[in-house]
C-alpha cells in the first residue's frame, strides 16, 4: 500500500511558532484518589496541547488520543507527568499541557439530623511539563452568603444567595481536595447540603443570618486560610455570588504567590 502524504509535517514558511495546539473537550473515565485513600471513579473532560515549532504546518491530533488511550480504561492524577512526557516525545514538542476537570463527590451529613448524602463539587488539575513539572489543583465550592448590608438596614430578615468559590492552588506535599473544600465552606455564611430535614433547615437559615458575608469578605477569609497553610505556595481565588435581588452577579478575585 502506497504511504499517505503527511501534510501536518510539511514545512510552513510563515515562520510563526504556536504556543498551544491540540484537542479539547475529550471525555474519558478517570480515577481520583480521595482522603479515604480509595479511588473514586468519575469522568474527566480533558484538554491536551503542545507547542508547535515554526517549521511545522500542523500537529497530529490523533496522537493526543493515542497517548490518553494507552492509560487503559482509566486515568489517575499520578499518571499526569507520564502523559505530559509522552505527549512531548510523540509530538516532538518542548512543552505539553494537560487540563482535566471532573465531578467529585463527597459524603456530607446534615448539620442537625446527621442525614447523609453525596455532595457534588467541580474539581480539576491543570498541569504543564517543559524543563520542570507544574501542577495546579482547582476546586469549585458552592456556598451560601448572606448580605451584611441587607441585614443591617432591614427590619425583617436579609437576602442571601448561592456563591461559587473557585480556588486554584500550587502546593507541596499532600493536600487533599476535601481539605480545601471544607476550609472554603467554613469561610461562608453557611454550607450547602445535599439533604436537609426541617431541623437542619432551621439551623442553616439561622447560621447564615449570624454570619453575613460580602464577596469581599469571602475572598479575604479564604485567603487567610491559604496564607496559614505552609503547604500552599501559590493561590488564586474567585468568588461570584448569584445575587437573589439584583440582575447582576457580585464578583471578587485575588492571586498571591507565597514563594
Amino acid at each position: 500500500m502506497e504511504p499517505l502524504v503527511d501534510i501536518q509535517s510539511s514545512r510552513d514558511e510563515r515562520n510563526i511558532p504556536i504556543d498551544k495546539v491540540g484537542v479539547r473537550n475529550v471525555r474519558y473515565p478517570i480515577a481520583v484518589r480521595d482522603r479515604e485513600k480509595i479511588f473514586q471513579h468519575t469522568v474527566g473532560t480533558f484538554s491536551l496541547t503542545v507547542d508547535l515549532p515554526r517549521e511545522f504546518k500542523g500537529t497530529h491530533m490523533s496522537r493526543f488520543i493515542e497517548v490518553l488511550s494507552e492509560h487503559k480504561d482509566e486515568f489517575s492524577v499520578e499518571s499526569i507527568p507520564s502523559i505530559l512526557n509522552q505527549l512531548k516525545e510523540r509530538l516532538k514538542a518542548e512543552e505539553a499541557h494537560l487540563e482535566v476537570r471532573f465531578p467529585f463527590f463527597k459524603r456530607k451529613a446534615a448539620p442537625v439530623t446527621g442525614k447523609e448524602s453525596l455532595m457534588e463539587y467541580d474539581c480539576g488539575f491543570l498541569a504543564a511539563g517543559n524543563s520542570h513539572f507544574d501542577l495546579v489543583m482547582e476546586v469549585k465550592v458552592p456556598v451560601t452568603t448572606l448580605c451584611p448590608c441587607s441585614k443591617e438596614i432591614s427590619d425583617r430578615g436579609a437576602h442571601n444567595q448561592r456563591g461559587i468559590v473557585t480556588a486554584r492552588l500550587r502546593f507541596r506535599g499532600a493536600l487533599w481536595m476535601e481539605e480545601v473544600i471544607e476550609a472554603i465552606e467554613r469561610c461562608a455564611s453557611c454550607d450547602l447540603y445535599p439533604l436537609l430535614k426541617r431541623p437542619d433547615e432551621k439551623y442553616v437559615t439561622e447560621h447564615a443570618y449570624d454570619n453575613p458575608r460580602f464577596v469581599e469578605d469571602m475572598v479575604r477569609e479564604v485567603a487567610l486560610v491559604f496564607e496559614r497553610d505552609d503547604r500552599v505556595v501559590w493561590y488564586e481565588i474567585e468568588v461570584e455570588n448569584q445575587e437573589s435581588i439584583h440582575a447582576h452577579n457580585a464578583y471578587a478575585y485575588l492571586q498571591r504567590d507565597k514563594r
